[in-house]
């Protein structure tokens, strides 16, 4: 059988099983290959169904627990200062936002500084310590001495020789999030394809190109792991070192709202606490989600969905 025959007659089998499989809503897009023909590669579109299913579901299932929680505090009578109900909680968020709000405003900042200087940081060290072996050997075991220790042990230390509570807080929250950043980076950077490695020394290719074009962007899927992981352990570590920095006053964060609210069986107001970090860690969540899928939906296995 000659080429072109073999090739009209896989072309041909190809539109034969396109024909007979169910037709989907699919993205269509057309490369050319070298000389070949225009290759048609068909990409699965969510359905509109499967769109309402992902928003409708969650919502369903928070309104239910929602309700059972209201009907559980009802029906048996719960006292406020031992269950309070969602309307309780909700009168609380509305009528302590005055105080509660600037709390978590302080919070926040201190969670995005952390993580931002954590990013900036480990990015840096991985990339180091992935282009120098010296260093892996030099750097790397301090931050896995600063990973295993816990932060609630160092916190005292660090009040000590901070400047100020804010700057404390801001180191114990970077301690957390710094090394997940630092160990999906540098996984990432060390997992390149060995034959694309071996591709770019054959044409030539500097260290600082084999790095810009190669290592950090097959890195992306491993730090945008880390990332998600950082985002919510910088907001549990801000919380913990607020714990125990014991900080109280006018720029304290949300952490002492939830021990005031305890001294003062203040239980509407610790659960109004307790529900805007919640959705806090939770809005960390969705952005850091959202920024993976962003840099990875066009291109890796991770984001795109199955063809078959």
């Amino acid at each position: 059988m000659s080429e072109a025959t073999a090739s009209d007659h896989i072309r041909e089998e190809r539109v034969r099983r396109e024909a007979e499989a169910p037709a989907t809503p699919a993205t269509v897009e057309t490369e050319t290959k070298g000389t070949d023909s225009a290759v048609t590669i068909v990409r699965p579109r969510m359905t509109n169904r499967e769109k309402i299913l992902q928003i409708v579901v969650p919502i369903v299932a928070l309104g239910l627990g929602i309700l059972a929680w209201h009907l559980f505090v009802t029906l048996n009578e719960v006292p406020t200062y031992i269950l309070p109900g969602p309307v309780d909680t909700v009168n609380a968020l509305l009528f302590d936002s005055a105080t509660l709000w600037p709390a978590l405003w302080v919070t926040v900042r201190i969670t995005f500084s952390a993580l931002a200087v954590a990013l900036i940081g480990g990015v840096i060290l991985a990339i180091l310590i992935v282009q120098s072996r010296l260093f892996e050997l030099a750097l790397f075991p301090f931050a896995v001495i600063l990973q295993v220790t816990p932060i609630i042990a160092v916190a005292p230390l660090i009040l000590i020789y901070a400047p100020d509570t804010p700057t404390a807080l801001m180191i114990c929250a970077f301690l957390v999030a710094f090394f997940p950043i630092l160990s999906n980076t540098a996984q990432g950077l060390k997992s390149v394809d060995h034959n694309l490695m071996n591709l770019f020394e054959l044409y030539g290719a500097k260290s600082w190109q084999t790095l810009l074009f190669l290592k950090i962007p097959g890195s992306m899927p491993y730090f945008m792991a880390g990332l998600r992981i950082g985002g919510g352990l910088a907001l549990i570590a801000a919380v913990v070192a607020e714990f125990a920095a014991g900080s109280a006053g006018q720029g304290s964060g949300l952490a002492f709202r939830l021990l005031e609210s305890q001294y003062r069986l203040n239980l509407p107001r610790l659960f109004a606490a307790l529900i805007l970090l919640c959705c806090t860690g939770i809005a960390i969540f969705a952005l850091t989600s959202f920024i993976s899928w962003l840099t990875l939906h066009k291109w890796h296995e991770s984001a795109i969905k199955r063809e078959n």
